[in-house]
């Protein structure tokens, strides 16, 4: 069973190349810019470890943290808008296609989308990479304590529209940890 508790921040790396040296499992959070990928880590290992903020593109590394000396979970950049609202898809593309390329101790990818928003261009072209790559990831619905019926109600119609519609995915909440219990579970049938 795996400690989640137990995370240290390792490093910071401009590219897959500069990654820590100890060779361990990786599991990436990906996403679009303000998603809430470094919330989700902070709640799911009960630490602040990663910084958040409330403009995107604030994370511009890959930043490595140790969970229980089992694995590395991998914060990758936002793609989509930066803090300057300039978009930086290029930018973000070369850099996971680097990561992914070739990257022995990948093990999954969790692809986090906004459960107030319908999936983006940008999110339905991330999720064709990963089922054309034959990646094994997860996908997890951040901030679903932030939408009302209406909004459920239409990000649902918007899901059943696209190919997220064939992915069981988690609604999660940093608030009231809802849906955390099976993200460390499906984390950790990733890793096995």
């Amino acid at each position: 069973m795996i400690d989640f508790g137990r995370v240290t921040f390792v490093k910071s790396a401009p590219t897959v190349k500069d990654k820590p040296g100890a060779t361990l499992p990786e599991i990436v959070f990906v996403g679009r810019s303000n998603v809430g990928k470094s919330s989700l880590i902070n709640a799911l290992t009960g630490h602040v470890v990663a910084k958040v903020s409330s403009k995107p593109g604030k994370t511009v590394l890959l930043n490595y943290y140790n969970v229980d000396d089992k694995f590395y979970l991998v914060d990758a950049p936002g793609y989509g808008y930066t803090i300057s609202g300039t978009r930086h898809v290029e930018s973000f593309a070369a850099m996971m296609e680097d990561y992914f390329a070739d990257n022995q101790s990948l093990k999954g990818v969790v692809f986090l989308i906004d459960a107030r928003h319908a999936p983006s261009k940008d999110d339905c072209a991330f999720h064709e990479f990963l089922i054309n790559r034959r990646l094994p990831y997860l996908v997890v619905y951040t901030k679903a304590d932030k939408s009302n019926q209406k909004e459920r109600a239409a990000f649902k119609s918007a899901l059943e529209a696209s190919n997220f519609a064939r992915v069981p995915g988690i609604a999660t909440s940093t608030v009231d940890r809802t849906g955390f219990d099976t993200l460390k579970a499906r984390l950790g049938a990733l890793l096995k």
